[in-house]
């Protein structure tokens, strides 16, 4: 396809930009010595997995319907060799890592048999599910770790994302540990972090050294959670590499890191049509077919407002604004929602109907998100391919009514 045949709503995932994101992780990698993980929860357009997987060392789940999908699409781009059989080599799967605060029972022996890392959120949890998951570990098919509560928020803000808020039930308490792990466990987890870069991880793991210091001594693996932007322009990738040198240097375990947004950051858009304009009394609403509430619910729940292509600045909310060249307008969706508001932006002409919009940065936490209610339509998947040509646009997928109904 070419860009005059895409459809709107769409999110287009750019593949030259989700490389430029993996070259920068794999940096992190080779000089360090870390292990790094994609957390499918942020991005999960498993047609980019081959990619992905030829730089990263395997992924994270949040759940057993992540880790099949990790284990069904993630390794890298199989090549023939020269007896036409599959390189089993090239072929080979990556590292599948599952964590939840809760799994089934009728789970744990599937997610032993697909998953190389399970990670237990309570001691409970960990006993429930021994006498499926011990002979697994014992055979050496999958390795054992807890989530632990370093019990320090390094956030502002963001209190849904905050896994150290008050009440929090995500990682064990350093008062609800016993003095030993527990047999079969040899890694530990914990996750402080969103949106940040590299200080904030420092200081949580300057926290977990003075608090839990005789389990460092226990493990040969520790995953330092997610929400570093490693591969944003201002985040200081060499202190990172400096920190996690040092901590390997002084421990001797495996690190890994397991950021989502790092890497699909800046590697997506959603075009939308501009569908009719509403004289409001104060300034004009644009009406889109994109929706916040239904395409990009993160709009609505940290709250923030998605970069506008061609906008002069933006704001959070649906109040008008004063000042400065160019015409400020509310962008909101079809649906009956009130509050489906994108924002407001300050653009140098004013847009007519029929005029296709995109907004950025769009591929995380987007199609793992999205949702049909008032029966919206859910956007294409494009993939965006990184050469030089018009029809570069490779249609990924099309929804239609009956991914609708079918959910109900």
């Amino acid at each position: 396809m070419n860009r005059n045949e895409l459809r709107t709503p769409s999110y287009i995932v750019q593949e030259g930009a989700l490389k430029h994101n993996l070259e920068i992780l794999k940096k992190v990698r080779e000089e360090s010595g870390c292990k790094i993980l994609l957390a499918q929860k942020a991005f999960s357009m498993y047609r980019t997995y081959p990619l992905i997987a030829e730089y990263l060392d395997g992924t994270t789940a949040s759940g057993i319907f992540e880790a099949k999908l990790a284990d069904e699409e993630f390794k890298p781009s199989c090549e023939n060799d020269n007896t036409g059989k599959e390189n089993s080599g090239t072929c080979e799967k990556r590292e599948n890592h599952v964590f939840e605060p809760a799994f089934h029972v009728d789970e744990m022996k599937e997610l032993c048999e697909i998953c190389s890392h399970i990670y237990f959120n309570s001691i409970s949890q960990l006993e429930l599910h021994r006498p499926v998951w011990e002979p697994y570990q014992k055979a050496g098919k999958v390795k054992i770790a807890l989530r632990i509560n370093p019990e320090f928020s390094t956030q502002e803000g963001h209190e849904i994302y905050d896994p150290c808020s008050r009440g929090s039930r995500l990682g064990i308490r350093k008062a609800n540990l016993p003095e030993k792990l527990p047999e079969g466990v040899t890694g530990l987890h914990f996750h402080t972090m969103c949106e940040q870069n590299v200080q904030p991880l420092i200081e949580t793991f300057r926290h977990v050294e003075e608090n839990f210091p005789k389990y460092l001594k226990q493990i040969s693996w520790i995953n330092m959670g997610g929400g570093h932007h490693i591969t944003r322009d201002d985040y200081e990738v060499d202190k990172l590499v400096s920190f996690l040198k040092d901590v390997k240097e002084r421990y001797g375990f495996d690190i890994y890191l397991e950021p989502g947004e790092a890497i699909a950051l800046n590697a997506g858009t959603l075009i939308t049509i501009v569908m009719d304009i509403v004289d409001s009394d104060d300034i004009p609403t644009l009406i889109l077919d994109a929706s916040a509430s239904c395409h990009m619910p993160d709009v609505i729940e940290m709250p923030y407002t998605p970069p506008l292509e061609g906008a002069i600045e933006s704001k959070l909310g649906c109040e008008p604004f004063e000042g400065g060249d160019g015409i400020w307008v509310r962008l909101a969706s079809r649906t009956c929602l009130a509050g489906d508001i994108i924002g407001i932006y300050r653009v140098p002409e004013m847009p007519e109907v029929g005029d296709v919009l995109t907004f950025t940065d769009m591929a995380i936490y987007s199609m793992v998100k999205n949702n049909t209610f008032n029966g919206m339509p859910l956007p294409d998947i494009v993939l965006e391919k990184d050469e030089n040509s018009e029809d570069r646009y490779e249609l990924v997928k099309r929804f239609g009514y009956e991914d609708f109904k079918e959910r109900l």
